[in-house]
């Protein structure tokens, strides 16, 4: 008698124990779930809370880009400075977290987003149809025309596409000068790099002729170096202007995104911005 009653209390412990730990797991599990839910939304992109747990926005961009981006020592710290910059810090401003940029080469940016490494990517960027198939964009924040950097002196040798026949063109690696060029200059000998400053030493060198680029950085760069000059020649059916890139699926950011550039552009902020970081501009 006192065996079999053994028996069933033990039966009963080992029924209790597996509850329990069923109990265990599922908590967990539901747990995780949660969590997960908070890191990427229902789409797979990236969430507004995420960002606001871990108390800092994470912005990639190419600080070789003057205006937009660039390196500037201030108070005796390298910093990145930039009216692209300053879009970021008020991006975060309104998110309520603190700023983290990390410098990387342009065409790394977009693998960087994709990979989780950044929440944002700020960089002077087109949103092109084909940069859509991987990435989000925000509205446009930004618009120029592009034009080409010649050595001081030889502004007049490019005054028309044809002008170009013959001619070692530099674009940066991966940005919408590069894929225009590609397209367009097909009697021209194309280099791509991955730094606008590196095509600047090839053309000081004369290993190209002329360097296509946003024509703000052309005419910064220029009035930086005596030894540069801008050509007449705009190039004006390229340009579709800048926007943030995220995560696809990233919904919820992409508003709060859109809502900072509305509240920027109405209170004429950008613009403020594009003034004092061609002051900062060495």
């Amino acid at each position: 008698m006192k065996k079999n009653i053994l028996k069933k209390l033990a039966a009963i412990l080992a029924i209790g124990t597996l509850t329990l730990g069923l109990i265990g797991c599922g908590s967990s599990n539901a747990a995780g779930a949660k969590d997960a839910g908070k890191e990427t939304s229902s789409e797979g992109g990236i969430t507004v809370e995420s960002i606001k747990s871990k108390g800092k926005l994470v912005v990639g961009t190419s600080a070789d880009y003057p205006p937009y981006e660039f390196h500037k020592e201030i108070d005796g710290k390298d910093t990145i400075v930039g009216f692209d910059t300053d879009v970021a810090k008020e991006i975060a401003k309104d998110l309520g977290v603190e700023l983290e940029i990390k410098d990387m080469d342009f065409d790394g940016l977009l693998v960087a987003e994709q990979a989780g490494k950044v929440d944002l990517v700020i960089a002077g960027m087109n949103p092109t149809d084909e940069r859509k198939e991987n990435v989000d964009f925000s509205d446009i924040y930004y618009k120029a025309d592009n034009g080409f950097i010649v050595r001081k002196g030889e502004e007049d040798s490019i005054k028309s596409i044809g002008d170009l026949k013959g001619k070692k063109v530099g674009v940066q690696k991966g940005s919408i000068q590069e894929a225009y060029a590609q397209e367009n200059f097909k009697d021209s000998e194309l280099k791509s790099l991955a730094k606008v400053t590196d095509l600047i030493l090839d053309l000081d060198s004369k290993k190209i002729d002329a360097i296509l680029v946003n024509l703000p950085v052309a005419q910064i760069n220029c009035s930086k170096n005596e030894k540069l000059g801008v050509s007449p020649f705009i190039v004006k059916d390229m340009e579709i202007g800048s926007a943030v890139a995220m995560k696809k699926g990233s919904s919820e950011l992409q508003v709060s995104v859109n809502n900072t550039i509305k509240r920027l552009k109405d209170e004429n902020k950008i613009d403020e911005f594009a003034i004092e970081a061609n002051k900062l501009v060495d």
